[in-house]
């Protein structure tokens, strides 16, 4: 192959669609937090080498080789291959909504040195993680991190449409938290507490590792992660097919 045809990137796959009896388009989200297609060739084929390197939430060196229309995985070095997510159901369903969260989040030719190293730590946490309420708050923290460094920071400590602090309801079309007042006006704001809007605000501010060690009760997390959907679905515009399931597991 003449020089200057390949390139090297590190990669998280997103996404798998079968093209042909034996080859698959890999979707990854590169290092440099673009977003890629590529052909595997003979990736669905039993046995093949490029098979278990390029499952998906592997993270992975590629040598992609330059094509008319699509670039071709020439090589494929395993650096993660985050086996746990696929062995077991509630973990890998939570994966599964990290990645379309991610792939819905990243663009071609668009760089944002932030995307990569935020999606590979959420990855290793829900592997880490022991807990559905910690399933839960990884993906919470996730999507409101992720949407707030893209410009969809909710306001939480005052109403977005007159300001008063006295809050009691959350809109994810308007932006944050609102005023009872205000709220009357809006159709779809939600009832949230005081609790709630902190918490908010700390998965905003903590780590992955002090989210997996934090103690929160059932209810609070399960009304976090709903506002996490309407968030994410409100903002990215799209529906999110593996939110839902997992919601429904």
């Amino acid at each position: 192959m003449p020089r200057g045809r390949t390139f090297r990137t590190k990669g998280i796959v997103l996404h798998k669609t079968k093209l042909g009896e034996q080859d698959i388009i890999l979707t990854f989200l590169a290092d440099d937090g673009s977003q890629h297609q590529a052909v595997a060739k003979g990736a669905r084929k039993p046995g093949g080498r490029l098979a278990a390197r390029c499952d998906l939430f592997c993270e992975v060196d590629f040598l992609l080789a330059q094509g008319r229309s699509l670039n071709v995985v020439a090589e494929a070095s395993l650096i993660t291959s985050h086996q746990v997510l696929r062995t077991n159901l509630e973990h890998m369903s939570c994966a599964s909504c990290v990645v379309e969260i991610a792939q819905h989040s990243s663009f071609e030719d668009a760089r944002d040195s932030f995307l990569f190293p935020l999606l590979s730590r959420v990855l290793l946490a829900i592997e880490q993680a022991h807990t559905t309420e910690q399933l839960d708050l990884i993906i919470t923290a996730y999507v409101f991190k992720i949407l707030a460094h893209q410009g969809w920071r909710a306001q939480l400590d005052a109403c977005v449409v007159c300001g008063d602090s006295d809050v009691s309801r959350f809109s994810a079309a308007m932006g944050g938290v609102v005023c009872e007042s205000c709220a009357s006006h809006i159709e779809g704001a939600e009832l949230i507490t005081q609790t709630e809007i902190k918490w908010l605000d700390a998965l905003l501010h903590m780590t992955f590792d002090q989210i997996l060690a934090v103690q929160i009760d059932k209810q609070t997390v399960l009304y976090l992660i709903s506002l996490a959907h309407i968030w994410a679905v409100t903002h990215l515009d799209c529906r999110l097919r593996a939110f839902e399931y997992y919601l429904s597991v």
